[in-house]
């Protein structure tokens, strides 16, 4: 039927956008042809005549070849799954169109027109005085102007930034004042949209399943790149949010909203921002509490403790974890282990300032606590870093915990467990051999701890040197520097300094 209808249009003179769509319109009902496949046999062409055309591009702007296949193409075909930003601007480039001509309603990241003379235009582009589809700049109007005017610019400001994160020479690590303000606006967007409250159920599984790919992609991509890509999701479930759905698909809607917030609030404290990280936090309790579920409530508030914990006050750490662990109650959960494993760390820093033997009792009784709840998890809470609580994050933590109560002999075993553990989280991966050097340090082995934390912080690229990794060495590089005064610290660290005195000095300049 598809062919039928190719060879009337091209004998008509018609586009391929113009047959691509009466190919979704005619086969649509009757056989469920996408609209993104209804392109390729609009076009006449198969599956590896598409991932040929996509390498070409990828090869043209001088990226490695891509991981796209017949199989991943067919799944994008077939519904299954949802092609992620840069795929699915080259597939825009391979058949001339927008995104949402290839049925997914999103503007592309590059911010431009994939349109080229001859295609089919809106009406909007047909007034008098309008620009050709292929000179303008991409445009979607909002169904809600209120609620969406300033979620475009913000989107927009992200879009921008993943592109130039997706290129060959990515930007420093610290996103700048724009990316942040886009946060802040995608942020409060959602705060608003969460106290005045239709979209498939096909649409909520695609979003679901991409929220769960961005927690697996936590452990092993860059702070600011993975920062765009979650909150261009989470705007766009703000977007389905501003119109009122029934209640089951609004219950989903506010857990993902919930888990991408907070999973945005653990990246904000990656790249250090912590107040940012707190809002975020606020708005994943919100939208938690309208769920109703205690795990999911008692998840974003352990995860919100760390905020404290890493950059304010231990007893606010202290007090966030137990209240973790009393919304968790009995129910098995990743909460009812992270919540005491970060009492137990908030007890260790207070371990300076109190009885010492008290605060090593009650870290110890916390630690056996989490313990005993991580046995009780279910297994795949167990392999989710992100939404879960793994192993080696507990054996991490512990190790953690023990290095700050100065019990190095034990902290060590732990902590060469944990690293055993790790092949892929490389900001946890230098937490583990700061602790190490630590370990060393505490023990009078000056020297070697200045090796094992040099080279902890020279495996780092640029894009993981942020404030959450140098605060950590700062204070390492502190003690160090009170056991032997005559020392002159981190060599990389220093040369870190170095690096970003230069910069702001050709800045002012």
């Amino acid at each position: 039927m598809a062919r039928r209808i190719r060879a009337r249009g091209l004998a008509a003179g018609r586009t391929p956008a113009q047959i691509a769509e009466e190919i979704h319109q005619s086969c649509g009902s009757q056989f469920g042809t996408t609209k993104i496949k209804g392109h390729r046999l609009a076009h006449g062409i198969a599956l590896a005549d598409v991932i040929e055309q996509v390498r070409a591009l990828f090869a043209r702007d001088a990226k490695p070849v891509p991981g796209i296949g017949e199989t991943l193409l067919s799944a994008y075909e077939s519904g299954l799954k949802r092609p992620g930003p840069e795929y699915l601007h080259y597939l825009c480039g391979v058949y001339r169109v927008e995104p949402v001509s290839l049925g997914f309603d999103v503007p592309c990241i590059c911010g431009h027109s994939h349109r080229m003379p001859g295609v089919l235009v809106t009406e909007a582009q047909e007034r008098p005085g309008a620009r050709p589809p292929y000179e303008r700049d991409l445009i979607i109007k909002p169904e809600n102007p209120d609620l969406s005017s300033g979620s475009e610019e913000d989107e927009n400001v992200l879009r921008r930034t993943l592109l130039r994160l997706l290129g060959d020479n990515p930007s420093d690590a610290k996103p700048d004042a724009t990316v942040l303000g886009a946060a802040e606006g995608i942020r409060r967007r959602m705060d608003e949209t969460l106290v005045s409250a239709t979209v498939s159920p096909a649409m909520l599984d695609q979003w679901e399943e991409a929220t769960l790919s961005f927690g697996r992609q936590y452990t092993n991509t860059a702070p600011q790149r993975l920062l765009c890509d979650v909150l261009l999701e989470l705007s766009a479930v703000r977007n389905a949010m501003a119109h009122r759905q029934p209640v089951d698909l609004l219950e989903r809607l506010c857990r993902m909203a919930a888990q991408l917030s907070g999973l945005s609030g653990m990246i904000m404290i990656n790249l250090g921002d912590h107040r940012l990280a707190r809002s975020f936090f606020r708005t994943g309790r919100t939208a938690a509490d309208e769920t109703g579920d205690r795990a999911l409530r008692a998840w974003v508030t352990a995860r919100e403790a760390l905020v404290p914990l890493y950059y304010g006050d231990a007893r606010e750490a202290l007090n966030l974890a137990k209240k973790s662990r009393d919304l968790a109650g009995q129910t098995p959960c990743a909460a009812q282990a992270m919540a005491p494993v970060v009492e137990a760390r908030a007890l260790a820093l207070l371990s300076g300032t109190e009885s010492k033997k008290e605060v090593v009792d009650q870290a110890k009784r916390a630690l056996q606590r989490a313990r005993n709840a991580f046995s009780h998890m279910r297994a795949d809470d167990k392999e989710d870093m992100a939404f879960g609580y793994t192993e080696r994050q507990l054996y991490f933590y512990q190790g953690d915990v023990l290095t700050k109560l100065g019990q190095t002999l034990e902290a060590e075993v732990v902590l060469n467990q944990a690293l055993d553990k790790y092949q892929d989280h490389i900001l946890d991966q230098t937490l583990i051999r700061l602790d190490h050097a630590q370990c060393r340090l505490i023990d009078g082995e000056v020297d070697e701890a200045v090796r094992i934390a040099n080279e902890a912080l020279g495996r780092l690229g640029p894009d993981y040197l942020t404030e959450f990794i140098i605060r950590p060495a700062v204070k390492l590089e502190r003690l160090i520097r009170q056991k032997d005064p005559q020392h002159a610290g981190l060599p990389v660290l220093l040369e870190f300094r170095a690096q970003q005195a230069k910069g702001e000095g050709n800045g002012g300049a």
